[in-house]
């Protein structure tokens, strides 16, 4: 069975670890048509004068699913977060974050295995603001819906259910925030007695960042709002070693575009040294929202061994390869998983 698949290969560093990623899916065999879109964020202002074009979001819309790299955007001015808008116009309200543990990373904890689900189109992402010049006040409002809320939960209450991951945890800031972290929690409440296999709490954002970071072998799910998941998952994605490492996935009822989290990298584009991890674990929940388990699985294993073995790892995680040199690695990894699998 062949897919056709939209691929975002961004700006920056994108472009190389779009390529390693190409690699390694290559290896396990699945028949993958892409629909390349190039050029979009600053590229897409000059010769679009946008930076995502209506027809890329078309694009996307039609195919179902997404593969993204990064796309700088601007800090303090210019045109918003490609992220955001493809997040918005395409009602990807779940933004699914596993941060697992790789062996052989420094870290200070291990066996962290813990997914944040960040509500994605509303809070103080929704973007209206608005400026008082005569007192010089900005105000930004943060909108939060009951059918917005109903929705995130749900998609976390369902996954911990499917994937055996029998608790969740409520992030919030009910206390001080009552009528928008407290609908988020009163929600949350009445949902958890829905699914009582499923055990359930809640935290304060101040507390939960403190319990993190002292035992965050405790946590299996986060269910949050758009700015606390979105400070919380790269939280969590520090406990494991970073944004290089973790995947990153959009979901919404209709389609979903998988992206690596972390940034552009400009100052190292084009030199063959960025660590193309995190594309490569967004491809793997691509291919595991496709229902490619067996392709999904051969990756993942794969690159536990890669990391275990210390050796063919990028500069960043104390290597001494390049990112082909990862990626043309890893590939015959998958590729000999594909095979032993083929043959059992």
């Amino acid at each position: 069975m062949g897919y056709r698949i939209a691929l975002l290969p961004g700006d920056g560093i994108g472009p190389e670890v779009t390529q390693a990623t190409i690699t390694v899916l290559n290896a396990t065999g699945v028949d993958i048509d892409w629909v390349w879109h190039e050029g979009l964020g600053a590229e897409a202002m000059e010769t679009h004068g946008v930076p995502l074009p209506p027809a890329v979001v078309e694009s996307i819309r039609e195919l179902g699913v997404a593969l993204k790299a990064p796309i700088t955007t601007p800090v303090g001015k210019g045109f918003r977060s490609v992220n955001v808008q493809l997040r918005q116009e395409l009602e990807l309200y779940a933004n699914v974050r596993p941060c697992q543990s790789l062996p052989g990373i420094d870290s200070p904890f291990k066996d962290v295995d813990i997914v944040i689900f960040r509500e994605n189109t509303e809070g103080l992402y929704s973007g209206m603001e608005t400026y008082d010049a005569k007192n010089d006040i900005a105000d930004s409002i943060a909108r939060i819906s009951r059918v917005g809320s109903q929705r995130i939960i749900r998609y976390a209450f369902e996954y911990a259910r499917e994937h055996n991951r029998p608790h969740i945890t409520v992030v919030h800031k009910a206390n001080i925030l009552k009528l928008t972290s407290g609908m988020f929690l009163e929600v949350a409440n009445s949902m958890s007695k829905e699914y009582p296999d499923v055990t359930y709490d809640d935290r304060i954002i101040d507390n939960m960042c403190m319990q993190l970071v002292t035992r965050p072998q405790e946590y299996q799910n986060i269910v949050t709002t758009n700015l606390f998941g979105d400070i919380l998952s790269d939280l969590c994605a520090g406990l494991v070693g970073g944004l290089g490492v973790v995947a990153g996935a959009n979901i919404g009822d209709g389609c979903a575009v998988f992206e690596a989290v972390h940034g552009s990298a400009p100052d190292i584009a084009g030199q063959n040294i960025a660590n193309p991890t995190a594309l490569i674990r967004s491809a793997e929940l691509m291919l595991r929202h496709l229902g490619e388990y067996a392709a999904a699985e051969a990756i993942r294993l794969a690159l536990i061994n890669v990391y275990e073995e210390r050796e063919g790892l990028t500069a960043d995680m104390g290597g001494t390869v390049g990112t082909n040199e990862f990626a043309e690695n890893l590939a015959r990894g998958v590729s000999a998983r594909v095979q032993l699998g083929s043959l059992s």
